[in-house]
């Protein structure tokens, strides 16, 4: 069965009550009339109470209704927060430069909201020493106290020994704070992009008066005139 509103035609009733525009109270009236005041308002009649008797009906744009109610639907996912349980496994003898990977791991997912489950597996004759594993897992903690707490402690289960971290931020604050994150890294990356061509920009003018001057014709200076050359006078009696 289709979980949409009957609309206009699709409203079999002989009356309804009527909800105007604006949410005011028209009464009971036949239906004949309110499709001619929807066809008034240039709106759509939608029955937002079938079970009612009379059903209510309200004049609305259906369209306009449906696009926002889908995205209230898809900001309230958007926003909604899921508990997820990440898990992380450890030897008791585990090495130094292996131990600060997995504590890099389980800081990540506490600063993401998420819980996690820490197993300390044992093998052979390390199952004779569960202090091993406690005082590992104790470590684990103080160190990422900051960020998380101990919310089951830990506990043998087997060949295995268990704890699990819980974080002190809730998913939905992580979830904001990233995204704020990645809006201003965001922001950074436009704002350096736009400095370079603007950079670039001023340079070609740069560039371009420069080459302006150089193609500028050069002013020629005319030759000065020459001093007139004295004849010698001629000889008398010639």
């Amino acid at each position: 069965m289709s979980t949409e509103p009957r609309i206009n035609d699709r409203i079999r009733v002989p009356e309804v009550r009527l909800v105007g525009p604006s949410g005011e109270q028209v009464g009971i009236v036949p239906l004949a009339k309110a499709l001619e005041l929807a066809q008034e308002y240039d709106l759509d009649l939608v029955e937002v109470a079938a079970t009612a008797r009379p059903p209510v009906c309200k004049l609305m744009d259906y369209g306009k209704f449906k696009y926002e109610s889908a995205m209230k639907a898809r900001e309230a996912r958007k926003n909604q927060a899921h508990t997820v349980i990440k898990e992380m496994k450890l030897r008791p003898k585990i090495d130094p430069h292996d131990y600060d990977t997995k504590k890099g791991h389980v800081v990540r997912f506490l600063k993401q909201g998420d819980k996690v489950k820490i197993t300390i597996m044992f093998r052979g004759r390390e199952q004779s020493r569960p202090e091993l594993g406690f005082r590992l897992l104790q470590r684990l903690a103080d160190d990422v106290q900051d960020l998380g707490f101990v919310e089951s402690s830990p506990k043998q289960d087997g060949r295995n020994m268990i704890m699990v971290l819980g974080p002190h931020k809730k998913k939905t604050e992580a979830m904001a704070e990233a995204r704020a994150l990645a809006d201003a890294r965001k922001a950074e990356r436009l704002g350096r992009t736009t400095g370079s061509d603007a950079d670039a920009a001023a340079a070609d003018e740069d560039e371009d008066a420069v080459t302006e001057v150089q193609d500028a014709p050069a002013e020629v200076e005319a030759p000065e005139a020459e001093a007139p050359v004295e004849q010698p006078a001629a000889p008398q009696g010639a």
